[in-house]
């Protein structure tokens, strides 16, 4: 496991009602570089539990100084968000895992589109100022609702100007996804970031027109939903794992000290698939095959159904 970032929170703005910016620096030494699309996971040490929340780096790659980051307060927040807005400020320290990228821009694409819901921007950012860097083709349509989740509108629409389009669902504003497909020239590669709808409907859109799955590139950082409390058993040390109802088997198993490989915690990557030997799985990620998922779970999202123990090869 690579070392942890220690930095310190420098400024914090209040974007709209629901969304808050974090500006972090380094309390000794420099920041890592990072790509463009990358995201952090920010240790979080709540009252009940650690956690390990994703987040988009928004800031230019150009100037890895500072990392940045926009959270958006969650109705059903685990503690995380909430944390974050409630409880996080200027002075306060804490630790990173390094930039990680499942979402960089693809080098041959002849022109991106790139697609945002809500806080499915903040990668966006960091995607404009890379791409204006190379003088590459972009657009960009944000889905957002006016004064709540519409954080960046008002800079974006003045650094893209024609190349930027934004709906507003509280005045009834709605992408068309098919159409705006539709009238994409030829080497277009879509990037699409927001709730599972938006991601769904992009997908399904172009697969409706025809599109290669190779040009169709999306992320999400959807935290795990909560269940019913399982027991996970640890086939090589005999361990036995209470996982409570609101944390995920990945967070009961880190707390108890078990470090498993993860980067997206949201079902989609595949970094942390685990073997494992009986017992009945809840699958909840969007990433192993049907096949895979006799022998294998994603930690992050799956569980163990109630009253089963669940028998992991660790």
């Amino acid at each position: 496991m690579s070392p942890l970032l220690d930095v310190r929170v420098v400024a914090v703005r209040q974007l709209t009602p629901l969304v808050r910016e974090f500006t972090f620096e380094a309390t000794q030494g420099s920041l890592p570089g990072f790509s463009a699309g990358s995201h952090v996971l920010v240790h979080l040490p709540t009252p009940q539990r650690t956690l390990r929340n994703a987040y988009s780096l928004l800031g230019d790659p150009a100037e890895p100084a500072q990392y940045r980051i926009a959270v958006r307060l969650q109705e059903d927040s685990r503690g995380g968000s909430r944390f974050l807005h409630e409880r996080v400020q200027e002075g306060d320290r804490l630790q990173l895992s390094p930039p990680a990228n499942l979402f960089g821009l693809h080098s041959q694409a002849r022109h991106h589109l790139l697609i945002a819901g809500g806080i499915g921007i903040t990668p966006f950012l960091a995607q404009v100022a890379e791409l204006e860097r190379r003088g590459d083709s972009l657009a960009l349509h944000y889905a957002c609702r006016g004064g709540m989740t519409d954080a960046y509108r008002a800079e974006l629409a003045a650094r893209l100007g024609a190349r930027f389009a934004a709906y507003d669902a509280s005045a009834g504003e709605r992408l068309d996804l098919a159409a705006l497909l539709r009238e994409q020239p030829l080497g277009t590669h879509v990037y699409v970031c927001g709730p599972q709808r938006l991601i769904d409907g992009v997908r399904e859109a172009a697969a409706s027109l025809g599109w290669p799955d190779s040009r169709v590139h999306w992320e999400a950082f959807a935290a795990a939903e909560p269940g019913e409390p399982f027991v996970a058993e640890l086939a090589r040390s005999g361990r036995r794992i209470e996982v409570p109802a609101e944390a995920s088997l990945l967070e009961a198993l880190e707390e108890a000290g078990v470090e498993v490989p993860s980067l997206c915690r949201g079902g989609v990557c595949g970094q942390c698939a685990t073997r494992y030997l009986d017992g009945e799985v809840e699958h909840r990620d969007g990433f192993l095959a049907d096949s895979e998922r006799a022998s294998q779970l994603m930690p992050c999202v799956s569980r163990g159904r109630c009253g089963s123990a669940l028998l992991l090869d660790l």
